[in-house]
Order: structure tokens, then sequence, then C-alpha cells
């Protein structure tokens, strides 16, 4: 029988599914749901040593829906970090950990540019008991005027700096997240395992306008008539996280071998997982899917992974993460792979319709038999 057990930057998990930086993971009580419920490990929502200034609107989120089904494809939003005190997740992480000793609970941490303050969050996180750190360097809407989320992220030198501090302190293994909304996000991803990152977290959500209302001319969600833009994520981004994943992906392979991955963006079934995990994912995220269907999708998407391991006769994670890595190539490598192959092609036909026998002659292809037995 195949195991989703998987053992990443030396953390055991259970299996490769856990919970992203979010409300999925918002306080000891959803925390400890999700343990409860199965997930491999758990990120909690984004944590800063002032919590004073993250102040949230209502409504904050905006939701794109087939028009044939309903369903829910896209999921805008325009949430802040936590609005929970400091000492409060202090406590809380330090009661997560004694109920739940085993699992793993990873803390999504962001603060602005101030090395002391980097350094005071990873200390107190890690005395308070937490497995491993994820950075939030991604965040594509939230205080960017204090430097802090993607305003870090997008730039390599200023990420490479920041990430640096943090390893200097690091006794746990760090993920750095990145933000989508860059050119090349392989230069962010060399500047956080430059300077010691354990892993990458990818992605985070995409800076988006998800629509206006026809009737009311106000663009949503809208906030006392007015909005800004939010970071889009669910079903509709999960060509994009693939495509960056396998760019990182291939970026750990060549350059940082051993390092880790951990894919994020619209993933909200087993096969999901397995395309990500199939892309050089060691785990995958799981938020908004949360969101939509509740803490008890984990039960289904590891049966899934399971089936589809079952399926390839694969035993273990490790056995098929980056296995579709090879198949990608240059577009004019794709050109002269084609040429080469409509070549093998008509020479195989060729050699088909040479006569060997007077019985090999037909009488529907008698004029291409014959030219093929003639010099010049």
């Amino acid at each position: 029988m195949p195991t989703l057990q998987t053992t990443v930057n030396g953390l055991k998990l259970p299996n490769p599914f856990v919970i992203g930086s979010g409300p999925p993971g918002t306080n000891a009580n959803v925390i400890g749901k999700a343990f409860d419920e199965g997930w491999g490990a758990v990120v909690c929502k984004t944590v800063s040593l002032d919590a004073s200034k993250v102040i949230n609107v209502q409504p904050r989120y905006a939701r794109l829906r087939s028009r044939e089904s309903g369903e829910i494809y896209g999921w805008e939003n325009i949430e802040l970090i936590s609005d929970r005190p400091f000492a409060t997740w202090i406590d809380e992480f330090k009661e997560v950990k004694d109920k739940y000793p085993d699992r793993v609970l990873v803390a999504s941490i962001m603060e602005e540019y101030n090395r002391d303050a980097w350094h005071e969050i990873v200390e107190r996180c890690q005395e308070a008991g937490v497995d491993a750190l994820e950075l939030n360097m991604s965040c594509p809407h939230g205080l960017p005027e204090r430097k802090m989320g993607s305003a870090m992220g997008e730039d390599p030198e200023l990420l490479e700096e920041v990430c640096g501090w943090v390893m200097e302190v690091a006794k746990r293994p760090v993920w750095a997240k990145m933000t989508p909304n860059v050119t090349r996000v392989e230069d962010p991803a060399r500047a956080s395992l430059r300077a010691g990152c354990d892993g990458i977290s990818a992605i985070n959500t995409i800076r988006s306008v998800l629509g206006v209302d026809l009737e009311t001319l106000r663009p949503e969600p809208s906030v006392e008539g007015y909005t800004t833009p939010g970071g889009y994520s669910c079903r509709a981004v999960l060509p994009v996280a693939l495509r960056i994943c396998m760019e990182i992906a291939t970026v750990i392979k060549h350059e940082c071998p051993g390092r880790t991955l951990s894919g994020i963006g619209g993933i909200e079934t087993g096969n999901d997982a397995a395309q990500f995990i199939l892309l050089g994912c060691d785990t995958v995220q799981v938020c908004t899917g949360v969101m939509k269907r509740g803490y008890g999708i984990v039960q289904s998407m590891q049966e899934e992974l399971m089936a589809f391991m079952e399926r390839h006769q694969f035993t273990r994670i490790e056995d098929f993460k980056s296995r579709s890595l090879e198949y990608f190539t240059t577009h004019a490598d794709l050109v002269a792979r084609q040429a080469e192959a409509r070549a093998a092609k008509k020479a195989e036909r060729e050699r088909q319709s040479m006569i060997r026998a007077d019985a090999d002659w037909d009488g529907d292809d008698f004029v291409k038999q014959s030219d093929a037995l003639a010099r010049g």
C-alpha cells in the first residue's frame, strides 16, 4: 500500500496536505479542528509584533462564479494579516503544541524593514514551540506603505537582506513565501535561497480587481462605495501557480538541491495535489478550498492522491516528486523535436512502401511503389 507520510526539512508529516496561511488558521480553535480532521500541517494566519495597525473592513471578499453551475472559481480578498495581539498568538502556539505535540505547526510571520523586529518575532515564535517559520513576503495589498508583504518580496535585494536577518537567529526550518506579482519569480526565489532559507512557498494571491457592479458602477468588494485591489485565489489561479512552482522547482533542482517547495494556488482535490508534486513540490497548501468546502475536504483529497499513487504503482511521495519537470523545454526545441518526428514517420512510410516481393504490389499505390524503386 502507498503511504502519504513524508519528511520535509526534517519535519515528519502524516500527509503532504497543509492548511495555508489565512482564515482557516486564524486561532487555536480552528488549528485544532484542522489537526483533528487529518491535515498534515497548519500554517497559521500571518502574525506580526504589533497588531494594532491591522484593521480589517467588511465586506472584504468578492467571488467569481461559473455562469452555468454557479460554482465559485475565483475569489478576491482585501483581508489583512491577523488582528489578534501577538501575546495571544504566543499563548495559543504553546496551547496547540501542548495538545498536538506530534503535529507540525508553522508560524507565518511578517514585519517591517527592521532587523531587530524580525529577530524578535522569530525568537519568540521559536520559544513558543512552533515547528517552522513561513516568511510572508508576498501579500499583495496589506501595508505596502510599511514595506511589508509583496513590497518586500518584489525586490530581490531587499528580500535577500531580510531573509538573511531571519536566518541569523532561526533554529527552525524557514520557508519564504513568494509573490506571483513579478516578471521572473526565479529572481526572488534565488535571493531567498542564497540567504539560507530552507524552502520556498508559492504562490500567494495575484493582485487583482475582481469586477465592477454594472448597476452601481462600483468595483467589488465595495466598502462605503470604494475598494482597493486585492488578492485573487481559488481554482482560476491554479495554472499560474503550476507554472511558477515549475520554475522555482527547476531552480531548486539545478542550483539548490535539497531545498524544498510548498505549492499553493487553487488546490481542491488530490489530483490537483498530484500535479504540484509532479512539478517538484514537497507539500501542498490549501486555503480558499477550505473556505469553500470546510476542513473535511482533506479526507477526499487524501483518498484521491492515494488512488493516483496506486494507479501508477508509486509507494511514496518521493517516488513521483519532480517526475514531470523533465518534459519542459524551449519552443525552439519543440520545433526541432516535431521536425525530427515527422521526418522519422515519413521515412518509415517510405520503408513500408518499398517492394520486396511481387506479392507486395498494391494497385492503389502502384505509382508510389514504382517511384520508390527508382533511382533519380
